[in-house]
């Protein structure tokens, strides 16, 4: 993907993810301050939200907070089943691009009725809904969105997070430190994917992605069947190797998202060697025996440039199945919203 070539750029699509290097570019660590100090003072967290919003945003701060041992509780859920639960002893995070989707507005209403003091929103749009019912509601910069699939917002979200995991850690992040990470960014998004690559996974009746439940590979498994319109599923870890096997097909295509190198031997001899498919790693470094698709190592950030580099991969895809990156048949942009 580039910024010169129309084919490309006549979808906004396209120039919303490319969009995100701006995004990310301009971002300010320090406005999330007070999102981390109420993490903080009440040590338990609920992440929420609907499809794109949840995924990565939610998962990949989870992660951050586990591997760095900081003595905060974070969990996700759904809009619907969060609201099953007791959490008048958690802070609730709910992100809504629209500000009106109708799950995360329920909840939201729901909690503050019961004298819930600890309510946050995220959304993309000042006339929104959440901030009816929150203490604070974050405004993303980088606007709306014109695409039915999310990209430079699901960036943004997870940025949010991501930082106060660092306020939580005791990390001040200058703003220039963004410029770098920006850079890397712009590589992933616009580095050439190999043509074989693209053609096995037009061909592939299912695209499988595999690695950390971090929402990165899980992420991709959606944007795969709004920009591609083909069918594809989430592999957690190794479950591609756990039995799913049995069912896969040797035209199926599996990504594996930062592999884990002691695992790469099992998926050889299972999918590549035993159902006869094609594994490919998107990854910091080569991958000896499998094609690898290659992204700058920028440490922490690495699941952004991973996200970045499976979005640039699946236009790729939609453009050589000559599909309408902007005109999905039966998607929505606001999945479900708040009428009322």
């Amino acid at each position: 993907m580039n910024r010169t070539e129309e084919k490309y750029t006549k979808y906004a699509l396209c120039r919303e993810m490319l969009e995100s290097v701006g995004v990310a570019k301009g971002f300010d660590p320090s406005r999330t301050k007070g999102l981390a100090e109420a993490f903080g003072r009440i040590g338990r967290v609920l992440l929420t939200g609907e499809g794109s919003s949840r995924i990565f945003p939610a998962k990949n701060l989870i992660r951050k907070i586990l591997t760095a041992g900081l003595d905060v509780q974070v969990v996700t859920e759904g809009s619907r089943q969060a609201a099953t639960y007791d959490l008048s002893k958690f802070v609730v995070c709910a992100a809504s691009n629209s500000g009106r989707t109708k799950e995360v507005v329920k909840l939201l209403q729901q909690l503050k009725e019961k004298g819930h003091e600890n309510l946050f929103g995220l959304t993309a749009k000042e006339d929104n809904l959440l901030k009816d019912y929150t203490n604070e509601t974050l405004v993303l910069t980088c606007g709306w969105e014109n695409a039915v699939a999310a990209t430079k917002s699901v960036l943004e979200q997870a940025m949010v997070y991501q930082s106060t995991a660092a306020h939580l850690a005791g990390v001040e992040i200058p703003q220039k430190a963004m410029e770098p990470f920006a850079a890397a960014l712009d590589k992933a998004l616009t580095m050439d994917i190999p043509a074989d690559v693209v053609q096995a996974a037009c061909n592939a009746g299912t695209i499988h992605f595999a690695g950390y439940n971090d929402g990165v590979a899980e992420e991709l498994t959606l944007k795969t069947n709004e920009i591609t319109r083909k069918k594809s599923d989430f592999l957690e870890g190794t479950y591609a190797v756990h039995g799913i096997e049995e069912v896969m097909d040797p035209g199926d295509i599996v990504f594996v998202v930062e592999p884990i190198a002691e695992e790469m031997q099992k998926f050889h001899d299972v999918l590549v060697k035993g159902v006869g498919m094609k594994v490919v790693c998107i990854a910091t470094r080569a991958v000896e025996g499998f094609p690898t698709i290659q992204v700058p190592d920028v440490c922490m950030m690495n699941p952004f440039l991973f996200l970045a580099a499976g979005w640039n991969l699946l236009v790729e895809i939609g453009l050589s199945l000559g599909i309408d990156l902007d005109k999905p048949t039966r998607a929505r942009k606001v999945g479900n919203e708040f009428v009322g």
